[in-house]
């Protein structure tokens, strides 16, 4: 394969930039995007690629995937995820530290992806590190080998490698992170009380009944009084809780360093 250019440009009909789609030329010098050149010529550059109609668009950073390799490869691996990826357009992903054998709640599990990963990677990818119960003292070792953040559930989480935190878990790990400028990121949900008897199966309703929005609401409380307490940056993934929206303005309100997000998936 010979080296790329160190100054080639991109030619499409249709390139996305921040003013709409406009039909020119993306300049790309050692790498790094140097000008979006409306209508010009290529100028100086030793390469023109044309895609003709191809959209030509910033990659998608997807900082929620559950990649679940090495221990679960079956279910999705680095090779199938990353090619996945690709082919949409999605430049980054940030994989999540359960559902994989070891899960990430150390920094030998985390060594232990990143050898998994070697050789199968299509796109950039990022590791998330876990809060469980009794791994506080991992906490400070896995921001220092490089996770972009931690991870925490507050209801069973479906695999028994993570189990949830509770109150006293999430108190004493975000008065570690808070020092480490990564944010935790929290499966907010507590099991508050019973949830309605089950419908028939095949209904959305019934779907809907079994995971009550009582207990998003609950767990985004008391998450947003502890963020406000220790002053740790927290990120709620996957909200699917209307009601939560105005606690959660608020808190932003008050300066509360809390952000919400839902999963473009």
């Amino acid at each position: 394969m010979s080296e790329t250019p160190s100054l080639f440009s991109i030619r499409s009909r249709r390139i996305l930039t921040e003013d709409g789609v406009v039909d020119g030329l993306v300049v790309v010098c050692d790498g790094k995007i140097e000008a979006v050149r409306p209508g010009e010529e290529a100028g100086g550059a030793s390469s023109v690629i044309d895609v003709g109609d191809s959209v030509v668009m910033p990659g998608i950073v997807d900082t929620h995937v559950h990649i679940n390799e090495p221990g679960r490869t079956e279910w999705e691996g680095f090779e199938t995820a990353t090619r996945a990826a690709a082919a949409g357009g999605v430049t980054t992903l940030v994989d999540m530290p359960l559902n994989s054998i070891p899960a990430t709640t150390n920094v030998e599990a985390l060594e232990e992806k990143v050898r998994a990963a070697e050789g199968k990677l299509h796109v950039d990818c990022g590791f998330y590190g876990g809060v469980v119960p009794g791994n506080v003292e991992d906490l400070v070792p896995l921001a220092n080998a490089g996770v972009f953040g931690f991870k925490a559930f507050m209801i069973d989480s479906g695999v028994p490698e993570f189990a949830a935190v509770g109150e006293r878990d999430l108190r004493t790990s975000m008065s570690v992170i808070a020092n480490t400028d990564l944010p935790l990121l929290v499966h907010a949900e507590v099991d508050a009380s019973r949830p309605p008897a089950p419908g028939p199966p095949n209904r959305y309703s019934s779907w809907l009944a079994s995971r009550p929005r009582r207990w998003e609401n609950r767990a985004i409380g008391l998450v947003v009084r502890l963020a406000e307490e220790i002053d740790c940056p927290v990120h709620i993934v996957h909200l699917s809780s209307t009601d939560a929206l105005v606690l959660l303005k608020r808190a932003r309100a008050r300066g509360i360093p809390v952000t919400v997000e839902t999963c473009h998936h």
